[in-house]
């Protein structure tokens, strides 16, 4: 009987082919939105996928101020993070976030879904988070993700 030998083919750096994409978030739900653009950023709706490199596209998101939370989350549920001194752990209300600067709430939850590594700061860098409806990136021609 003759054995064969199969072997993944992995995505190199020159094959990668970046998109650009655009998410309106009026009304939509924080946590399915972001799940969603973290895929996008990672490439794991690519069939090129390769975890050891950055194979995802670039995301635009509009309308930061208009994203909802479901249930008490927006009042009740607190927001940790943390300054790097002793006792500088600080906690604020998505509510708290969202009339001081509301990009910071998208950027929270896509961060916390990346690889917390090199790599994923490098995935990090292509999120676009805006507050408004406008964006200085129409040069790119972005398609809408569902």
């Amino acid at each position: 009987m003759k054995t064969r030998s199969y072997s993944t083919r992995t995505v190199t750096p020159r094959e990668i082919k970046r998109e650009w994409y655009i998410v309106d978030a009026e009304g939509k739900t924080l946590g399915r939105m972001t799940s969603k653009i973290a895929a996008v950023l990672r490439g794991k709706h690519k069939p090129t996928f390769t975890p050891n490199q950055d194979c995802g596209d670039y995301v635009i998101v509009v309308n930061s101020a208009k994203v909802r939370l479901t249930g008490k989350k927006m009042t009740e549920r607190p927001l940790v993070r943390y300054t790097g001194y002793p006792g500088g752990q600080r906690f604020a209300t998505p509510k708290e976030i969202l009339a001081k600067n509301p990009n910071k709430l998208i950027e929270h939850a896509v961060k916390g879904m990346l690889p917390k590594s090199s790599l994923g700061r490098k995935m990090f860098r292509k999120l676009f988070v805006y507050e408004g409806a406008e964006h200085p990136h129409t040069a790119q021609k972005p398609k809408t993700l569902n």
